[in-house]
């Protein structure tokens, strides 16, 4: 059993959709776990938003444009009229069903129900052509077996679980179709793993499943050295370990969802990276075997706050950081770099929503300063201790860009520098020049 993701560019027009249905029909047995029409997620956060602000007929009307936009997909997808009706049927019932919304006060449980029609409509839309075409395949939803818990953390025993009867039932075809990014919470309610959260589910999916292989197809051949928003002549990565890619993804690799890698990584299942517009080309293998020693890639992760807390209290006192942490962990704050000195302790987290919080706890007993428009730059490979000169050569890299922290020994597979934003894309092209081109 292999799983196969498809992001929203994979299945964006009704070219794409057959592209992607002649790759997942090879004559093996797959779970097929499909992002939304790109374009139509961030057009029902908008259609949310106008409902929350009250501004029904702006929102009526965006609702309106998306359903004609589905009306000339259904069209142009399906030459069978049978299917076509099928498809339009439904398309008919998801815009009823957010028009429906449309009209009720606005709530997060709203909002999350308009968030998931997304995935249904590119699902049943695959699923119809499917049929349409004569093909071994079944729809499986994935609301009644994706589930998180009241803290929203995914449960992978229950997603096993409600799993199984589905792969039972539909033993018997190739494909099995499902949705990404929408699941159920602790209440049964819809939910979901967040924007991105389709690679999420894949590899908590392939999990369950106990999958060969999860492989996360997208329009880029692979995870790459560098940015290539940003730097020119970057190189795809033809295998990393498993805590190789977590740093990246975690970091800002844009190919990868921050929390893919780690049921993979726990149930030991390779994650393949392919280019579905591509699809010869080699991709990027992740595994928990560690290739080589040496820089394998830099990414970087925007809109960081830095925080600077002083106080002469820290001096020989023993405790302190840990009251530190205990108030980070009350307002649910993860915290990505740090680095201490007698009288002062910087820190780094990438969500200000409890600052404000924060700040007032920490100012009880000592000294702050905030610093926003933060990048963190990582710099990925197997960094060994006792290899020389691998921190200087990041230094000696950026020495003409001014750096906010360095953070080098908590792992064996990251260097991380932070840095005012503004320097970020000649920092990323400073290290690709002194990192992979020149050596």
């Amino acid at each position: 059993m292999i799983v196969q993701k498809f992001g929203g560019t994979s299945v964006g027009s009704p070219s794409n959709m057959q592209h992607v249905t002649s790759l997942v029909n090879d004559g093996n047995s797959k779970i097929v776990v499909l992002s939304a029409m790109s374009g139509t997620t961030n057009a029902l956060v908008e259609i949310s938003e106008l409902l929350k602000d009250n501004n029904l007929k702006a929102a009526k009307e965006k609702s309106l444009k998306l359903h004609e936009k589905y009306k000339e997909v259904a069209s142009e997808l399906f030459a069978n009229e049978e299917y076509r009706t099928k498809a339009n049927a439904y398309i008919t019932q998801i815009f009823e069903e957010i028009d429906t919304a449309i009209n009720t006060d606005y709530s997060t449980d709203v909002e999350y129900e308009l968030l998931s029609k997304g995935e249904l409509l590119s699902t049943h839309l695959v699923y119809f052509y499917q049929l349409q075409e004569g093909l071994s395949t079944a729809l499986i939803p994935a609301l009644e077996f994706m589930y998180i818990n009241e803290e929203g953390d995914p449960q992978i025993e229950v997603i096993k679980e409600r799993l199984k009867p589905f792969l039972e039932q539909n033993k018997d075809k190739n494909i099995l179709i499902t949705q990404g990014f929408i699941c159920r919470n602790h209440e049964e309610k819809i939910a979901n793993l967040k924007r991105g959260g389709s690679d999420y589910s894949a590899s908590l999916i392939g999990a369950a499943a106990n999958a060969d292989c999860i492989e996360i197809w997208t329009d880029i051949d692979g995870m790459h050295n560098n940015d290539p928003r940003y730097v020119e002549n970057t190189t795809p990565i033809r295998q990393l370990s498993f805590d190789e890619a977590a740093e990246l993804a975690y970091f800002g690799a844009k190919i990868l969802h921050p929390f893919c890698i780690f049921p993979a990584q726990e149930f030991n299942i390779p994650v393949l990276l392919k280019n579905t517009m591509e699809p010869a080309a080699e991709g990027t293998y992740i595994s928990k075997t560690i290739i080589s020693r040496g820089f394998k890639a830099v990414a970087a992760k925007d809109n960081i706050t830095a925080i600077k807390i002083k106080s002469s209290r820290m001096l020989m006192a023993y405790g302190f950081l840990k009251k530190v942490f205990e108030i980070f962990d009350r307002h649910r704050t993860p915290i990505d770099m740090i680095t201490t000195s007698e009288v002062a302790v910087s820190l780094t987290i990438d969500n200000d929503s409890e600052l404000e919080g924060i700040i007032k706890e920490i100012e009880s007993f000592a000294t702050v300063e905030v610093d926003s428009e933060q990048t963190i730059i990582c710099i990925v490979g197997n960094l060994v201790a006792d290899k020389h000169g691998m921190a200087a050569q990041v230094t000696e890299a950026l020495s003409s860009i001014p750096l906010r922290m360095i953070s080098y020994g908590g792992s064996e597979y990251n260097i991380s520098v932070l840095i005012r934003s503004e320097y970020k894309s000649e920092a990323l092209q400073l290290l690709h020049q002194h990192l992979f081109l020149n050596n």
